[in-house]
């Protein structure tokens, strides 16, 4: 088994696909309508994708992290290049954090489009 997909709701679905795709070149595998009249942007690789989610409707604010049963913490990445997605995510204006290097791989984290979490992994 492997892990296909993540749903992630968004206030804009286009804009955090693009801002994704430079960082990590990824590709759009699909986008189009969706429920409750919403717009759904797929992004990632041939494996596995986010389903980036835009409702119609203005949105709430989100359940904290790590303290809400169900809430999303963060999303892990595995790269080959530590040091080149972290210019790239500085280059798209995020601010990377929370540097490790530990077993079994060097990581850092930077809050994203929306303010999700991304743990950007290397186990080269």
């Amino acid at each position: 088994m492997k892990l296909e997909h993540v749903n992630i709701t968004v206030s804009d679905a286009k804009a955090s696909a693009e801002a994704l795709m430079d960082i990590f070149d990824w590709h759009i595998r699909w986008e189009g309508a969706s429920m409750d009249e919403g717009y759904t942007v797929h992004v990632g690789d041939r494996e596995s994708y986010l389903a980036l989610y835009s409702p119609a409707k203005a949105l709430g604010q989100a359940s904290e992290k790590y303290t809400e049963q169900g809430a999303l913490n963060h999303v892990g990445v595995v790269v080959n290049d530590l040091k080149a997605v972290e210019a790239k995510v500085l280059a798209a204006g995020f601010k990377p954090h929370s540097h490790y290097d530990y077993e079994p791989g060097e990581r850092f984290y930077f809050d994203g489009p929306d303010g999700v979490e991304y743990e950007v992994v290397s186990y080269a």
